[in-house]
């Protein structure tokens, strides 16, 4: 196998400049309002999001969907997966889905 250079690998996004995100989906239940989906959103970006350094490209009006990714390069973990599927459970939403990680750049 060849070894590729640093500039190499950063281009192709490969070995250390892999980076690993999940998707998100769900849909809010017909009973939440606009202000409601607007607070669980903020709350969704503040205490989830931000804390743990991610990034979340979506959006959405009842059914919302988007991808999860580190804000700086970097691999999304299990334990990140875990809190995004956590922070959902028991709010007013149906169809949680949670993908696997996978590779953002050639996955």
């Amino acid at each position: 196998m060849a070894t590729r250079s640093r500039r190499l690998r950063k281009k192709l996004r490969v070995d250390e400049f892999q980076e690993f995100g999940f998707d998100i989906n769900w849909t809010f239940n017909d009973s939440v309002s606009e202000e409601q989906i607007d607070n669980l959103v903020d709350q969704f970006i503040d205490e989830v999001i931000e804390p743990r350094k991610l990034g979340f490209h979506g959006g959405g009006h009842k059914e919302w969907e988007g991808i999860i990714a580190t804000q700086e390069l970097g691999k999304c973990s299990e334990e990140d997966r875990t809190a995004v599927s956590d922070f959902w459970k028991g709010k007013e939403v149906s169809d949680l889905v949670v993908s696997e990680l996978y590779d953002i750049w050639w996955g």
